[in-house]
């Protein structure tokens, strides 16, 4: 079924965001009718959401802005059990007081996504350690236990994966399929939320949910996921060389956010167009037909409104503007990262180092060797080189995409 009646599925659907959906005619016809509160769930396993959870962010933001209720699911309770779904082997388990500073630092970043409040389509933010830490265990088995079995459990792929592997799977992560199914049975009779969203790797899980609030209470609730996300070339949405495009400032500076959607492979533009900004989609159409060199233009229009939605409108122009002058007029951009040393001089290897631009002496040995280093867009060759800041700050670059500030304090 393609041709849907409601907002919502005309702009999950227009937009690429659905791999799955239960029951889709029966959910085309409650969102075209009423207001659908919907739930999906983070786990606060570190500080900061990365742009591999910007789909689930973008897919709350789509609900929003087709009329209906998002409900962001903070894991406080869940992340003590930790998710099993596409791992080798089992997730450190954090304390309670590392869950509650993750939780603080990650809240903020849906607020540039979502509109919270107390009205009928604002979005809310809960915790699920909020009903989770307060069941009973005994009174949990005999009530929720007994309508999964040992048999469907082993076959969920998350299970197989470990068990195939023969790594180990603790009793603690198996348990966490149920308590996942749990949370959309309480969301189901705190808030009247239908709807469960979330990547395909959690399709089980959310008919778990599905099937536990038919059974337990006869109710009708609903499951949509996405596809997995990947880039042109195959690799994990979310990842760079350098590690994970954090979402939270602190972690990535607006303008290396801003860069890595710069960086789009062509053959990805149009699609993350759809997926990660709110870019017109005639527009995004017109753009992603731009061939040789003007498709750059589309790339730094990617950029700004992916920029824009996550950091802010400033943010964003102050990035765009950065990266012309660092790249189009050969100028040392003010957002720029920035090293600073107390002494006159600092040795090429250790600039390359404490700037963050290589790991290692060795692999800044081996930058330089490949002729990836340059100080003020000028090649250095030597290795055992000195850079000298007694005059001015110097513009230090590793490769085409990685440049910044070296200043004497």
């Amino acid at each position: 079924m393609t041709h849907y009646q409601s907002d919502l599925l005309r702009l999950l659907n227009d937009r690429g965001y659905i791999h799955q959906l239960t029951d889709a005619q029966a959910l085309d016809s409650l969102a075209a009718k009423s207001i659908l509160p919907g739930y999906i769930g983070f786990d606060v396993t570190a500080d900061s959401l990365h742009v591999g959870n910007l789909v689930q962010i973008m897919l709350l933001r789509r609900l929003q802005q087709s009329g209906h209720k998002p409900i962001v699911v903070m894991g406080g309770g869940t992340t003590k059990v930790g998710d099993p779904s596409g791992k080798d082997e089992m997730r450190k388990l954090l304390d309670d007081e590392g869950i509650a500073s993750n939780f603080a630092k990650i809240r903020g970043s849906f607020e540039n996504f979502l509109t919270f409040g107390d009205g009928p389509t604002d979005a809310i933010m809960v915790n699920n350690d909020d009903w989770l830490s307060e069941l009973e265990y005994i009174p949990f088995l005999r009530d929720v236990g007994r309508h999964f079995t040992i048999n469907r459990m082993l076959a969920f792929d998350s299970v197989k994966l470990r068990l195939e592997r023969e790594q180990p799977l603790t009793f603690l992560e198996f348990n966490y399929m149920i308590l996942q199914a749990y949370d959309f049975l309480e969301l189901s009779r705190q808030y009247g939320c239908k709807l469960q969203m979330g990547g395909s790797d959690q399709w089980g899980n959310i008919v778990n949910g599905i099937e536990l609030a038919r059974r337990m209470d006869g109710a009708e609730l609903f499951g949509v996921t996405t596809p997995l996300i990947t880039k042109a070339d195959g690799s994990k949405m979310g990842k760079s060389v350098d590690g994970a495009i954090w979402l939270n400032a602190d972690r990535l500076s607006p303008y290396d956010y801003w860069q890595f959607w710069r960086n789009t492979d062509d053959r990805d533009v149009g699609r993350f167009m759809r997926l990660f900004t709110d870019i017109d989609l005639d527009e995004v159409a017109r753009l992603e037909a731009l061939e040789g060199s003007e498709i750059n233009e589309a790339k730094k229009r990617l950029a700004d409104a992916a920029t824009a939605m996550a950091h802010g409108q400033g943010a964003a122009e102050e990035a765009a503007k950065t990266a012309q002058q660092t790249f189009e007029q050969g100028a040392a951009g003010s957002n720029l990262p920035v090293l600073e040393i107390s002494d006159p001089q600092i040795a090429l290897l250790d600039a390359l180092v404490g700037i963050g631009f290589c790991a290692s002496k060795g692999e800044a040995k081996r930058l330089v060797a490949g002729g990836g280093a340059r100080i003020d867009d000028e090649p250095v060759g030597d290795a055992s080189a000195t850079i000298d800041l007694s005059d001015s700050d110097k513009k230090i670059s590793a490769g085409k995409k990685k440049h910044g500030l070296l200043r004497k304090i």
